[in-house]
């Protein structure tokens, strides 16, 4: 099977999403576009932790706005064709419909882990002195200053590594693990809830429902770039995946 990441052309999805055109079923489709418009605001301001919402979203039980405050303590939900894009601390966050997060911190500053048990999610993780975790329905996962990609629902979990290192363990028995290093998106994988006919509970997979635009924006948002930024300011040649 053969996936195109986008050409990472940043202004149409800022463009596109002041406009609010990314709502309903064409989510993808909209960030995967390879026209370019116009810029890409920088870092988030102090105080505020969501740059864009659509849609249902609700934030510790309540109904969320532009102005809603998210912690690393918070549980987000998000209803049909909604969308919400939020910043915690170093970390930024595009969360997609019907999803359900919640995270965890012991200190209140930073997130120390995460349960995403339905939905979808891009995550972009600053450095931390310790790993933290992402429980999904079939997978832990530990983080070291990552970019990655999950959806999780009763199946099987999709995980990428978009860049960074990960540890994949399936929940169905913690002695399967893999150990993820990659600049580019290089392992994806469906970790599944029981065993193929191949005895196997994490199996390759195709990148899918991602795009570096993505990327870029969040982490714009926390003041970073990704790494398949080029030095001089330009921007990492699309790849194709055959998987």
């Amino acid at each position: 099977m053969s996936n195109d990441l986008d050409d990472p052309r940043r202004g149409f999805l800022v463009k596109a999403l002041s406009l609010g055109l990314f709502a309903g079923p064409n989510l993808v489709s909209l960030f995967q576009a390879s026209h370019a418009l116009g810029d890409i605001p920088g870092r988030l301001p102090e105080g505020r932790s969501i740059y864009k919402l659509q849609g249902s979203v609700a934030v510790n039980g309540k109904a969320a706005d532009i102005s809603t405050r998210i912690g690393p303590n918070s549980l987000v939900k998000t209803g049909s064709n909604s969308l919400v894009i939020f910043v915690v601390a170093n970390d930024a966050f595009i969360m997609r419909s019907n999803s359900q997060l919640e995270m965890g911190s012991s200190d209140g500053l930073i997130i120390e882990g995460m349960r995403i048990l339905s939905g979808r999610l891009l995550s972009v993780f600053g450095k931390r002195k310790k790993p933290h975790t992402i429980t999904t329905s079939t997978a832990t996962i530990g983080i070291r200053g990552t970019g990655m990609y999950v959806e999780s629902d009763p199946e099987r979990s999709y995980i990428c590594t978009c860049y960074g290192q990960t540890r994949i363990i399936a929940s169905a028995d913690p002695n399967i693990v893999r150990d993820v290093v990659t600049e580019y998106h290089d392992e994806p994988f469906y970790v599944l809830p029981t065993a193929t006919s191949g005895g196997k509970l994490i199996v390759p997979a195709p990148v899918i429902n991602h795009t570096d635009s993505e990327l870029i924006l969040i982490e714009e948002l926390v003041g970073r770039a990704p790494p398949f930024e080029n030095s001089d300011g330009g921007y990492g040649v699309p790849r194709k995946y055959d998987k």
